[in-house]
Parts: structure tokens; C-alpha cells; sequence
């Protein structure tokens, strides 16, 4: 009797151990599948390369680096890289210009050098000024602007450059603002190169000293400076001509 209990005891037992083995064979085919199969959120399929987003740079004055108490990283250059996707290096120096050299002794020319020129081919360059070279002959600023993009040709090949006239801080240039604007305006298009024309496209209006226009809540009490507020605004409008150009995702040629 005994051992007949023995032995279905042990029949038991050995349909159990059986059970138990084809169900962790189960769960572990389960858990292997959950483990190997991709998920929806690990990026693109093997193989597809990830698209790293453009170099950008800018060369400009005070509107470009900032004046006193704004920052690169809050100006309309860092502020348009946001907006676009753009990794970016901003060079420059307040006060400067093609052919004012300002308190840094350099103009654009030499900041050029020393900033940028040395570094990695961008894929775009965005060189703005202009502003700071109101009082030298057009003809000087034109040929000095024009020295320098061709330097920037000569190092970067592929690089595409795009010629940013003067900013202001009304929608009243002095003369001389608006000669340096023509001036630069047409060696861009001597040379082939997009030209944005913030005081031909209104991008401020009005005057702050007289509350008139947007300049009453997007420049400062200088009456020359964007505020944060204006900074982000010129950003918006220089992203819309650069997308308009084409430019918004620029790659390198060559």
C-alpha cells in the first residue's frame, strides 16, 4: 500500500516539475521576445544615419554679441539658432564694423580671423554690420566688406555665406546708414550673395523717444539697442528671410 502511494506520489510530483518546466519555457520565450524586439522609440532603423543639425556662424557688432548687460547667448543671432535647429558660434565685437575697428583695434576683418577663420568650415556664415560705419565713405565699407568675404571664400569653399545689412533703432536712418546699406547691397549682389535689408524691410518701425511704432516696446532707452523682446523679434524676421532663401537647414557644399 505504501509503496503504491509511493509511486503515484512520484507520478505527481513528476507532472508537476513537468508543468512547471513548459510553463518557464513559456514565460522566458515571452520575456526573451519583449527583450529583442525594437521598440517604436529607439530612433531611426539601423543603419539610417541621424541628421546632425547645421554650423552656423555670425560676425557682427553689438547687435550680433550683445551691448552692455545682453549676452551672445541672448541676442537675435543665438535666438534665430534656436528658432532653426542651429548649432552655432557667434564672433564679433560691439562698436565694430568692415572698416571701425572700435575699442577691440580689430574690424570685421580681423575678428574674422582671430574668432572664426581658424575653426571648422561652418555651414553657413552670416556676417551683419554696417550700423558702426555710417560715417566712412560707402565706397571704403563696400571694398573692406568686400575683402573680407572673399578671405571667407578662400578658407571655406563650401561654406555659404549670407550679407546682413545695418540694424536700427527707428525707421529713421541717418543718411549715411542707408549709403552703407546700398553700398552693401550691391557688392552682395556683385558677388552673388543673399542680402538681407532689415531697414528696407521695416523691421522696426516708429521711435521709442516718441512711443510711435514697434520700436516703443522692442528697443531700448538708447534708442539703437533691441531689448530681450526685440532681440527674439529680429530673430523671427531673419529666420523667415533665411528660410525664404533657402537657407534654414544649410549644408556645406563639396
Amino acid at each position: 500500500m505504501t509503496s503504491r502511494r509511493a509511486r503515484r506520489g512520484a507520478a505527481t510530483l513528476m507532472l508537476c516539475l513537468s508543468l512547471v518546466a513548459v510553463l518557464a519555457a513559456a514565460g522566458c520565450s515571452v520575456l526573451a521576445g519583449s527583450v529583442h524586439k525594437p521598440a517604436a522609440a529607439d530612433g531611426p532603423p539601423e543603419g539610417e544615419p541621424r541628421k546632425a543639425p547645421s554650423v552656423v556662424m555670425f560676425l557682427g557688432d553689438s547687435y550680433t554679441v550683445g551691448d552692455r548687460g545682453v549676452r551672445p547667448e541672448s541676442t537675435y543671432a543665438s535666438a534665430t539658432a534656436r528658432l532653426l535647429g542651429w548649432q552655432v558660434i557667434v564672433g564679433g565685437r560691439a562698436g565694430t564694423g568692415f572698416v571701425r575697428a572700435g575699442r577691440s583695434g580689430e574690424p570685421f576683418l580681423g575678428l574674422f580671423e582671430s574668432q572664426l577663420g581658424w575653426r571648422p568650415a561652418p555651414d553657413l556664415l552670416i556676417v551683419s554690420g554696417g550700423h558702426n560705419d555710417w560715417r566712412y565713405p560707402p565706397a571704403q565699407v563696400a571694398a573692406a566688406a568686400h575683402v573680407l568675404l572673399e578671405r571667407v571664400r578662400q578658407r571655406w569653399p563650401g561654406t555659404h555665406i549670407v550679407l546682413m545689412g545695418p540694424l536700427w533703432g527707428t525707421d529713421s536712418p541717418v543718411p549715411g546708414a542707408l549709403l552703407v546699406r546700398d553700398a552693401l547691397k550691391n557688392l552682395a549682389r556683385q558677388l552673388g550673395v543673399p542680402f538681407v535689408d532689415p531697414i528696407g524691410e521695416q523691421w522696426v518701425t516708429g521711435d521709442r523717444l516718441t512711443g510711435a511704432g514697434n520700436a516703443a516696446r522692442l528697443i531700448k532707452a538708447d534708442r539703437t539697442h533691441p531689448n530681450p523682446a526685440g532681440h527674439r523679434y529680429v530673430a523671427t524676421r531673419l529666420a523667415a528671410d533665411v528660410e525664404r532663401m533657402g537657407l534654414a537647414h544649410p549644408v556645406r557644399k563639396g
